[in-house]
């Protein structure tokens, strides 16, 4: 089964889990529309992909942590839309969370993702206390303080704000989570795989800012020029387009260079250099190439 397949069902099994009987109607709703149709899953790939290379001995681990990973990037968009951070009307092509169902709806739902991500990995890694218990310390890392994507979300609250520490923790989070909960689903020693995770989600963070300032709404499917708006760090705006290009360039080739040594190092590479086009849409991607 692809890649794509497994996410999917994983996700779907996990989604339906939230529906069942007796969950308020309007939750439920809002969850599955939280999670479908979803983007280019990026993060659960790249987490599938480690988990390949690593040997992919426990395919119900590995499948229950990409979609944990993924349940918890669903649910930060779900309250990085709301009106108390970006306010924005828009995800993936259609109204956000709060514009479609309420702001309280949108909470409980960002809230209801997360707790179905720890509930995914209980079921999927029961057979393997040990991984268990290593992935869920690797997701509750990423998902909270001092470095995850609460914490991420919080340094916008703050006056003074580093635009290094604001991507690791907002951004390359999920992005190391995806690559050590790889490897720890697949019994290998998660540590080494945390480099190639942050450089990654880096990498997509400075994507991210190339495209709040070069794109349209239409391309990318959520608000652009938000950045600005906001008062935020944006690497295209500090570095200029050229300077922010190199960076990206520079960060993919690290990320390459950084793969620790396992049996499917090989493809792997193979895997994140196609993966990391997209990262860009079209009109972006050219100038990366």
């Amino acid at each position: 089964m692809d890649a794509n397949r497994r996410i999917e069902q994983a996700l779907d099994a996990a989604v339906a889990h939230a529906e069942a009987p007796g969950a308020p109607p309007l939750l439920a709703e809002a969850i599955r529309y939280a999670v479908f149709p979803g983007g280019h899953r990026i993060r659960p790939r790249l987490c599938l992909s480690v988990a390949r290379a690593c040997g992919d001995d426990d395919p119900a681990a590995s499948d229950a942590a990409a979609a944990a990973i993924e349940l918890i990037h669903c649910a930060s968009l779900v309250h990085d839309d709301l009106p108390c951070f970006d306010d924005a009307p828009m995800r993936r092509q259609k109204p956000s969370v709060h514009a479609a169902f309420g702001e309280p709806l949108a909470v409980l739902t960002g809230d209801a993702l997360i707790v179905s991500a720890f509930e995914t990995l209980a079921r999927g890694a029961a057979r393997s206390p040990a991984r268990l218990a290593a992935l869920v310390g690797l997701v509750a890392r990423a998902a909270g303080s001092p470095n995850g994507i609460a914490a991420g979300q919080a340094w916008e609250s703050e006056r003074h704000v580093g635009l290094t520490e604001y991507q690791q923790a907002k951004t390359g989070a999920l992005f190391a989570a995806a690559t050590v909960t790889g490897a720890a689903a697949a019994g290998a020693q998660a540590l080494p795989w945390r480099l190639l995770g942050e450089c990654l989600g880096e990498a997509y963070q400075v994507a991210d800012d190339l495209r709040d300032v070069a794109c349209r709404q239409e391309e990318i499917g959520k608000p652009v020029g938000r950045d600005a708006t906001l008062g935020r760090p944006n690497a295209a705006a500090l570095l200029g387009m050229a300077g922010a290009l190199a960076r990206l360039k520079r960060l993919v080739r690290e990320a390459v260079d950084v793969i620790p040594a396992c049996p499917g190092a090989d493809q792997l590479r193979a895997e994140i250099e196609a993966q990391t086009r997209l990262f860009l849409p079209a009109s972006l991607a050219r100038e990366l190439a």
